[in-house]
């Protein structure tokens, strides 16, 4: 047997050293040095799954084109690009609670292929009752209640599925490492021996990922850069709207995102998301108005709000909720030299309703037009829509697929819309009232004169 040998690995980047260190001069993180034993034995499943590289001139490549494996409803196709390629291997996260095990399992029970669903967190009759609270019954569906990556390996050559599911990786471990399940080696080697099969077998792999308490993937950095594909699972446990965010892609975009209810029947697809992220109020408040935005190929008309009142202690607070911090102080410093608000000594909240984060620079012209309707305590018109980019010198910027929001804006039947006068567009293609602004200060004459 060979002798055991342990290391001190980065539980951040994965990097090894011989001793203990304070800081890990890989990625430069402080007290992420965990000590683990790193020796295998002689007999290691590598030695089984080992694929012989080919070199081959890039010109005698076929081209081939991926044809998608197509999960039951939109939202997932959507964030996946069009679809599951075969041979991929994607990297679901979230918090606890939030729903990654119940929409992957009535994925599964909705698919017309053989599925293999592998937990390593609960028992077969806890997957059962969550198939029985879903209502949807599949033979198709096998459970494996698993923890060891070679006995699940070895299943997986044996049952030979079209998709496969591991709930989750961190309960996942090799016996050829004496590590506990859960560290960085361990995770790692699961990882690695998971992405050798499907790529060998052309089979795609779902691994959920728990995360810590800062809202990382725990395990490695390099478990993301492993994976084909990314996505997190967000969303409030007190709201019923889940997020399903894509952060990377190799096969398609990685700004994508889909929108789901949870309901005591399982994940319920929201169609039109817009229509739940706009609250419909008869009374008209000051500080609330309504951007398009774009997430990936999806307009989303958004509710902002906003909250500016006088500072009572002397040091003005700046905070925010689904919004970059750094562009709401710039869009304040352009209001206060361009436009002559004085912004210095007041709170400033801003809040993008549903629990969205949003980073399209298209929302600066309603975020700037809430915080004056905040500030001067009037309402804006309660049928009007924003999107523009706004500058360092005030002026208002163009915007792409403008066509895009403003059918989505005439869909839900708003009235007017302001954008930029750098666009061209055709206003007789439109029912929706066009309003089009040079600089911040005409924003304002047209809302507030």
């Amino acid at each position: 047997m060979a002798k055991k040998k342990t290391a001190y690995i980065c539980s951040n980047c994965g990097a090894n050293y011989a001793k203990m260190m304070g800081k890990c001069f890989s990625c430069g993180e402080f007290n992420t040095l965990q000590e683990e034993v790193v020796t295998k034995g002689n007999n290691g499943i590598h030695n089984l799954t080992e694929i012989e590289g080919v070199v081959t001139p890039v010109n005698n490549v076929d081209a081939i084109e991926l044809k998608r494996l197509k999960t039951p409803g939109t939202e997932l196709n959507r964030v996946l690009g069009g679809g599951i390629v075969p041979g991929s291997v994607i990297l679901l996260g979230g918090e606890p609670g939030i729903g990654k095990s119940t929409l992957l399992l009535q994925s599964a029970l909705r698919m017309n292929k053989k599925v293999l669903y592998v937990s390593g967190e609960e028992s077969l009759n806890q997957i059962k009752m969550r198939a029985d609270r879903i209502g949807i019954t599949n033979e198709d569906c096998l459970l494996l209640n698993e923890t060891s990556v070679e006995n699940v390996i070895s299943k997986l050559k044996e049952v030979k599925p079209a998709f496969v599911i591991i709930d989750s990786i961190q309960t996942m471990f090799s016996k050829y490492l004496d590590s506990t399940p859960g560290t960085v080696s361990q995770i790692r080697e699961a990882t690695s021996l998971l992405i050798q099969f499907a790529k060998k077998n052309e089979t795609p792999i779902i691994l959920v990922g728990h995360i810590t308490k800062e809202g990382q993937l725990a395990g490695p950095k390099l478990l993301e850069h492993m994976v084909d594909t990314v996505l997190q699972f967000e969303g409030e446990t007190q709201n019923s709207y889940r997020i399903l965010r894509t952060l990377k892609n190799r096969f398609g975009s990685s700004l994508e995102l889909g929108i789901y209810e949870m309901t005591s029947e399982g994940m319920r697809e929201v169609d039109n998301p817009s229509e739940i992220l706009i609250n419909h109020r008869n009374e008209q408040l000051s500080g609330i108005g309504v951007v398009a935005s774009l997430e990936g190929n999806r307009s989303l008309l958004i509710e902002t709000q906003a909250l500016v009142t006088p500072a009572v202690y002397g040091n003005p607070q700046r905070n925010t909720n689904g919004y970059d911090i750094k562009r709401l102080n710039m869009i304040l410093a352009v209001l206060e030299k361009r436009c002559g608000l004085k912004l210095s000594m007041q709170d400033v909240f801003v809040n993008i309703a549903g629990g969205l984060k949003i980073a399209d620079p298209a929302t600066d012209l309603g975020i700037a037009a809430a915080l004056v309707s905040s500030l001067e305590n009037i309402a804006l018109p309660p049928n009007m829509v924003f999107a523009g980019e706004i500058g360092l010198s005030g002026e208002v910027r163009s915007i792409n697929r403008i066509d895009q929001r403003l059918k989505e804006a005439e869909k839900l039947g708003f009235k007017d819309f302001v954008l930029s006068d750098q666009l061209e567009i055709n206003t007789s293609e439109y029912k929706i009232k066009i309003h089009k602004v040079g600089n911040v200060n005409q924003v304002f004459n047209l809302l507030f004169a």
